[in-house]
């Protein structure tokens, strides 16, 4: 396994170092709001002083928050349990509405604010932090006002039944993705089973996941910044996958009661579909217009990355992108002669191109009936 998917820096690569940034100035170029104003402040110290909590009790159900170690405001919370048919799912919402109420300054300020804003030094709270950090925050052992779900599913992962109340509710441990991974509670001893139920769900519908890693940038020793990479955990996407059942859940609820907000995405345009169909003549044969379920071969998992970061060592023979279409003339390769005439759309890619770390294809390469050419280089690992 890479080092990058392990979560660390990779072994004998340096990190991508940058320049010394000063973030302050980049929030001020985008009017990102720095501090509450007084009126917002003293209203959540009010609010948060005498908390809204709704009448129906769920503080018997043993709920445990999963969270980057040292997070304060933990906004999910949840408990698995088994059932005769299937499993039940309960899963916690902090909800920071109940402390907002509508036309007040804290309201105002979100409205302003619009979304928490992320920043290598600090982030920039949508609310003050007397609620996301405290009052409104799922903290262990704290009794909390949240929209409580309760979401059955069969002994194959499809919903049963689906219910929704706000709730009174205390969570009974704070955990991190680490020492989940390393010890599974007994809270959570169903989260590996029913994650993979969910996702094996999820390729049934013709999700894809990419695997790839995300970039953090992190404070270096000599006042700089690093880039580094680091993989999602089995644990990571076992808890992304409950949340997408809420998620989910939520969409259907709304949709059949004709109420809410959802974000869509528009179809595809038909030019990336006719180039994406040139790239994967294997898949454009089947005449399928939606991707296939995720397909394996030997040696490779569904969560491998589709492609290493720039920083692991990749061995590559040709450009792997298709030549766009062209009446100029070729570049004659060395030891040709020039040609005129249109250049191929087909696929460049050498017989020799391989990486260490993607995940072969599902669809022989190069497509049946593909011309196979050289790129008139000597590439260390192409025996052309």
């Amino acid at each position: 396994m890479p080092p990058w998917r392990r979560g660390s820096r990779a072994e004998g690569v340096r990190p991508a170092r940058l320049r010394p940034l000063d973030f302050a100035a980049v929030r001020a170029e985008f009017d990102v709001p720095t501090d509450f104003p007084a009126e917002v402040l003293a209203e959540a110290d009010r609010v948060a002083a005498d908390p809204p909590l709704p009448e129906h009790d769920a503080t018997d159900l043993p709920l445990v928050t999963i969270d980057p170690p040292g997070a304060r405001d933990l906004d999910q919370a949840m408990h698995l349990a088994r059932t005769d048919g299937g499993y039940r799912v309960s899963y916690a919402i902090a909800d920071v509405g109940a402390f907002v109420p509508l036309g007040s300054a804290i309201d105002a300020e979100a409205r302003r604010r619009g979304q928490t804003v992320y920043c290598p030094d600090g982030r920039t709270p949508l609310h003050p932090p007397q609620l996301s950090e405290g009052a409104a925050s799922l903290l262990p052992g704290e009794l909390r006002p949240a929209a409580l779900w309760t979401i059955d599913l069969d002994a194959e992962g499809e919903v049963t039944a689906v219910d929704l109340r706000r709730a009174r509710v205390r969570s009974r441990a704070q955990l991190d993705y680490a020492s989940v991974g390393a010890d599974v509670p007994p809270e959570l001893e169903l989260l590996p089973e029913i994650g993979r139920l969910l996702q094996a769900r999820a390729r049934d519908r013709g999700a894809i996941e990419l695997g790839t890693p995300s970039q953090e940038v992190e404070a270096g020793p000599d006042g700089g910044w690093t880039v580094v990479f680091r993989g999602q955990s089995d644990v990571e996407d076992w808890n992304a996958q409950i949340s997408l059942l809420t998620g989910r859940c939520a969409a259907r609820l709304m949709l059949d009661g004709g109420v809410g907000v959802l974000r869509t995405l528009p179809p595809a345009d038909p030019g990336a579909i006719a180039a994406l169909r040139r790239l994967a003549p294997g898949w454009a044969s089947t005449g399928r217009t939606a991707p296939p379920p995720a397909r394996s071969s030997p040696g490779w998992t569904p969560r491998s990355p589709g492609m290493p970061p720039s920083s692991t060592p990749r061995r590559r023979c040709c450009a792997a992108r298709p030549t766009p279409p062209s009446t100029a003339p070729r570049r004659p390769s060395r030891g040709t002669a020039a040609s005129a005439g249109p250049t191929p759309t087909s696929p460049r890619r050498c017989a020799g191109w391989s990486t260490g770390s993607a995940p072969r294809s599902a669809w022989p390469w190069p497509p049946a009936g593909s011309p196979r050419r050289s790129c008139g280089r000597r590439c260390p690992s192409c025996p052309r």
